[in-house]
């Protein structure tokens, strides 16, 4: 399966009050955590709504301001028109990144147990939920989750979600970045 690796990083970080993907866990960048864990696994990867070093980036879909939905909706596209199978997918901010959550989520669609966006969706998803934005006012990740099937796949590893100051000072805490 060709997959594609996507980082949704398009938020405006209002509770974290200022770029969370650039904040430093154990010295890397939020997004750099993520990226290499996608790369390890993924054939490419992309960030989703925002421009980030020298990862490819991709606007969200339809526009902005459409919430996590806008960039998956971004990346499924993309990985349909590149010739992916599907898309793994995780927002910027959930940390450790599993370094075998593809092979956990499976075919797709299929997310992780509590960290909705963290999940893989197959790429022939994508003009369906160009519908699902086009006619539902309901935004929500869960809403498309029981629209498009996906199943919970409950992971072991507690996750970060680092969406404060004070996440991000638990997840130092108890973070021990890898070496090598």
């Amino acid at each position: 399966m060709k997959l594609l690796g996507a980082i949704v990083a398009g938020g405006a970080a209002r509770r974290f009050g200022a770029d969370k993907g650039a904040a430093l866990l154990g010295g890397v960048a939020l997004i750099d955590h993520v990226a290499r864990a996608l790369a390890a696994q993924c054939d490419d990867v992309v960030i989703v709504g925002r421009e980030w070093r020298e990862l490819p980036c991709i606007a969200d879909r339809p526009k902005g301001g459409e919430g996590p939905l806008g960039g998956l909706n971004a990346a499924l596209h993309h990985a349909a028109t590149q010739g992916y199978d599907a898309v793994l997918c995780a927002g910027c901010d959930t940390l450790p990144v599993p370094h075998d959550l593809a092979a956990r989520l499976g075919s797709g669609p299929a997310v992780v147990e509590g960290h909705w966006l963290m999940g893989l969706w197959p790429a022939a998803l994508a003009e369906d939920l160009d519908r699902w934005l086009g006619c539902q006012p309901d935004r929500s990740i869960r809403g498309w989750m029981r629209h498009s099937g996906a199943h919970m796949v409950p992971v072991e590893a507690h996750l970060h979600n680092i969406n404060t100051r004070q996440a991000l000072e638990e997840a130092e805490s108890e973070f021990r970045p890898s070496r090598g």
